[in-house]
C-alpha cells in the first residue's frame, strides 16, 4: 500500500474515531489544513520521483526500440553478404572441380605445357588462397549475422519486460495521484490550483540566443497544471516543461530528469545563467533557472508552473544545454 493510500485510510479512521468522542476531542482528531499541507507536500515529493522514474523508463524503452530498429536494418544487408559469399563458395568449389582432380595433377606433370612448373603451382597455389579467403569472408558474415540477431533479441526481451514495468508504474503514479486529488481537495475544497496567469510571473529577462528562447517559453507555461508525463502544450510535468522550454529553442532533452542530467554539461552555481537546468536531489526534479536565484518549474500533482526561489529542495548540481 501507498504512503498516500495509507495517510488516506488513517485520516478516515481518525474521522470515524472523532464522531465517537467528546465534542472537546473532535477539534483535534482531524489534522489541521498546515499539517495537511505538510503532508501533501511530502507525499507530492515522493510521487515525484516515481513519475521521473516512469519517464527515464519511458526514455529507455524508446531507446531500445531505436536500437532494435538499428539492428533490424542491418540484418538484411548481412543475410544478403552471407548469400553472396555462399555462391561464391559455391562457384569455387565448382570450378575446382572442373579443373582439379587428375587434370590438375596432369597438367602439373605435363612437361610438355605452356607454363613452368613454378607457375602452374603458383597458380594452384593462388586458387587456394582466394578460395579460403572467401570461406573466411563468409564465416564472418555469418558470425556477424548471428552476433546482430543475438544483441536484438537481448534488446526485444529488455523492452518487454521494461513494458511490463512501464504499465504497473504508470498504474502505480495514477493510484497515488488519485489520492493526492483527494488529500488537495481534503485541505484546500479543490484538488487543483486555479489556472495561474503567465504575466504573474514578471517580464521575462533579456537573455539573447537559444537560452532567451527557453527562457521566455518557460515565463510562457507559467500557470499551467502538472500533468505527469506531460510536455505541453497543455500541462507538463518537470523534466517535460524543460524539454519543451529547449524544444522551443532548436535543442533536444529526453523527458527524465536523470537523463537530462546525463546529457548536459556540469557547471558551478557560480557559473549559472539563465535558461540552464536546476538539478534536485535524488535527480527526482529538474527547473530552468531564470535568473537573480529564481526557477520556473513544474512542481506536483495538483499545482500549476511557477516562478519562484531556487532553493526549493537539496540541490544535486547544475547543467548547461
Amino acid at each position: 500500500m501507498s504512503s498516500l493510500r495509507m495517510l488516506l485510510r488513517s485520516l478516515a479512521v481518525a474521522g470515524l474515531s472523532a464522531a465517537l468522542l467528546v465534542p472537546a476531542q473532535v477539534a483535534r482528531a482531524e489534522p489541521t489544513p498546515a499539517e495537511l499541507t505538510k503532508q501533501i507536500e511530502k507525499s507530492s515529493t515522493e510521487l515525484e520521483r516515481i513519475v521521473e522514474s516512469y519517464n527515464k523508463l519511458n526514455e529507455d524503452i524508446k531507446a531500445n526500440k531505436a536500437t532494435a530498429a538499428a539492428l533490424e536494418a542491418r540484418i538484411g544487408p548481412l543475410q544478403e553478404q552471407a548469400e553472396r559469399s555462399r555462391a561464391d563458395v559455391g562457384v569455387l568449389a565448382a570450378t575446382a572441380y572442373k579443373t582439379g582432380g587428375m587434370r590438375t595433377a596432369a597438367a602439373l606433370l605435363d612437361p610438355g605445357g605452356q607454363a613452368t612448373l613454378p607457375e602452374r603451382l603458383g597458380t594452384l597455389d593462388q586458387l587456394t588462397r582466394q578460395r579460403q579467403r572467401t570461406i573466411t569472408s563468409f564465416t564472418a558474415d555469418q558470425q556477424r549475422l548471428i552476433d546482430q540477431k543475438t544483441r536484438l533479441d537481448v534488446t526485444l526481451a529488455r523492452e518487454a519486460a521494461q513494458a511490463k514495468q512501464l504499465k504497473s508504474a504508470k498504474t502505480r503514479i495514477e493510484a497515488d495521484l488519485s489520492d493526492l486529488y483527494e488529500m488537495r481537495r481534503r485541505a484546500y475544497g479543490r484538488a487543483n490550483e486555479a489556472p495561474g496567469n503567465p504575466s504573474s510571473a514578471g517580464k521575462p529577462p533579456a537573455v539573447s540566443g537559444d537560452a532567451g528562447t527557453a527562457v521566455r517559453f518557460a515565463y510562457g507555461a507559467v500557470g499551467k497544471p502538472y500533468g505527469y508525463g506531460q510536455d505541453g502544450p497543455g500541462s507538463y510535468d518537470c523534466s517535460g516543461l524543460t524539454l519543451a522550454a529547449w524544444r522551443a529553442a532548436g535543442k533536444s532533452l529526453p523527458h527524465s530528469a536523470a537523463r537530462q542530467w546525463g546529457v548536459t554539461t556540469r557547471i558551478s552555481r557560480s557559473q549559472l545563467q539563465p535558461g540552464d537546468l536546476v538539478f534536485y536531489s535524488g535527480l527526482g526534479h529538474v527547473a530552468l533557472y531564470v535568473g537573480n536565484g529564481q526557477i520556473i518549474d513544474a512542481p506536483s500533482a495538483g499545482r500549476n508552473v511557477s516562478k519562484r526561489g531556487m532553493n526549493i529542495m537539496s540541490i544535486a548540481g547544475y547543467g548547461r544545454v
